[in-house]
């Protein structure tokens, strides 16, 4: 079954708590705090693998977790970090967090952490100073991110070709490269895109062959939406028209709305227009569509033949230069791109304050990451918290904005009264 869209829920491991130990041995007097840091917790990342070709698995598999770290020992021992959770996706699958792309795995082996495992808390051993030699303090696991993940699979290929049901496309499919799809003389055959490596001029080339679109496949009639994403990817169109139509204009014209209609215009994707079919039309009639077609493209109208094998090598020639150009362009464009902008917002110190539902919230990732390693129950962690916010300028900027004594104070999923 050819699954190309599922949603999963992802759970990284939290980190291990940090330890409260002293070390007591014969002969070594007052030994001092000796309790470890836990283990950080195990991430949740995806792969992009070759041999996976669908989403189907996610249809059952919903619920990803990774491994928690464990707990800090005695003797100053780090907890053992979790375990990660390797995902293994299709090469072309793109990740999001609602309307937020994540990951765009396009290249095989390509990785990405989707969601980050729980820092492990410092043991006492951590705490210790020249004022503070028994501590009685250490932190609990920062938990880890929880996401709900959209995974879309959009096919990867230089060469997308399209057209209405049974223009031909995968019988030229078979006949340019080493993919094997179904071929039969009825509309809907192929019901999956597949993908061949078509060998040109000693280059190879990826094509795939979309299923055939029909008028509305742009707004989801059928199953266009699920098959036009596949041509979201590909850098140059090839355009197949049935040569034996009655109205070729019309069917070119049929496709091309379509892709100018889908969510991202693909209309001004690089193309090149083909007949296909001429060994079963008389010449004339031939001669007369590739005119009408030239007319309305307003460029050359390849003919060929995927039965009797005519017409290819310039057609393949054609589309080898395009995507060579289109190479050629990307990388311009990824040399010229700016340098990323370090914005306030990124910076990992910085806070901010909210009223919200009679409570102070306070955000920030430094702030909440300190939050959420805090143990309520102990009071030196609650007062090293206090520490931290009056270090930060987080207190002043509180006192300034009016707190009070029993005012709720928020941050991340620690609530405590000021």
């Amino acid at each position: 079954m050819f699954v190309d869209e599922a949603t999963i829920q992802v759970s990284a491991g939290k980190g291990g708590n940090g330890l409260v130990s002293f070390r007591r041995e014969k002969f070594v007097a007052k030994g001092g705090p000796d309790g470890g840091d836990g283990g950080k917790g195990g991430d949740v990342i995806a792969r992009a693998d070759n041999n996976a070709n669908t989403l189907a698995k996610f249809r059952h598999v919903k619920q990803i977790r990774a491994k928690d770290g464990s707990a800090g020992k005695k003797r100053k021992s780090h907890g053992k970090n979790g375990a990660d959770e390797i995902v293994i996706v299709p090469v072309g699958t793109a990740i999001y967090e609602g309307d937020q792309m994540l990951a765009d795995l396009t290249n095989p082996g390509a990785t990405a952490v989707l969601a980050s495992g729980g820092k492990g808390g410092f043991g006492n051993a951590h705490f210790k100073s020249s004022v503070r030699q028994t501590p009685q303090l250490a932190e609990i696991g920062e938990p880890g991110e929880e996401k709900e993940l959209r995974l879309e699979l959009k096919s990867v290929a230089d060469i997308g070709l399209v057209g209405l049901p049974n223009a031909g496309k995968s019988t030229l499919l078979s006949v340019i490269s080493n993919a094997k799809p179904e071929i039969a003389d009825y509309p809907f055959t192929t019901l999956t895109p597949n993908l061949g490596v078509a060998e040109v001029f000693e280059e190879s080339l990826i094509v795939a062959d979309i299923p055939g679109l029909i008028e509305g496949a742009s707004k989801g009639k059928g199953l266009g939406i699920e098959f036009l994403r596949h041509v979201e990817r590909t850098k140059v169109l090839l355009h197949l028209v049935d040569a034996a139509a009655d109205d070729v204009v019309k069917d070119y014209q049929t496709i091309r709305e379509e892709l100018k209609s889908y969510q991202i215009d693909l209309s001004n994707k690089p193309k090149v227009v083909v007949l296909t079919k001429s060994d079963i039309v008389p010449d004339e009639i031939l001669q007369e569509h590739k005119k009408q077609l030239e007319k309305e493209v307003g460029d050359k109208i390849y003919v060929i033949s995927s039965v009797a094998h005519k017409g290819f090598k310039e057609v393949m020639g054609e589309l080898l230069n395009i995507v060579k150009s289109t190479n050629e362009k990307q990388v311009e464009t990824e040399d010229e791109a700016d340098m990323p902008v370090l914005k306030l917002e990124d910076d990992p110190k910085a806070w901010d304050i909210k009223r919200a539902k009679g409570k102070y919230v306070v955000s920030g990732q430094d702030i909440e990451g300190f939050a959420k390693r805090t143990d309520v129950n102990n009071p030196e962690g609650m007062q090293r918290l206090r520490d931290i916010l009056r270090r930060r300028g987080i207190s002043h900027e509180l006192v300034r904005l009016g707190i009070k004594n029993g005012d709720k104070v928020q941050i991340a999923n620690l609530t405590f009264e000021w």
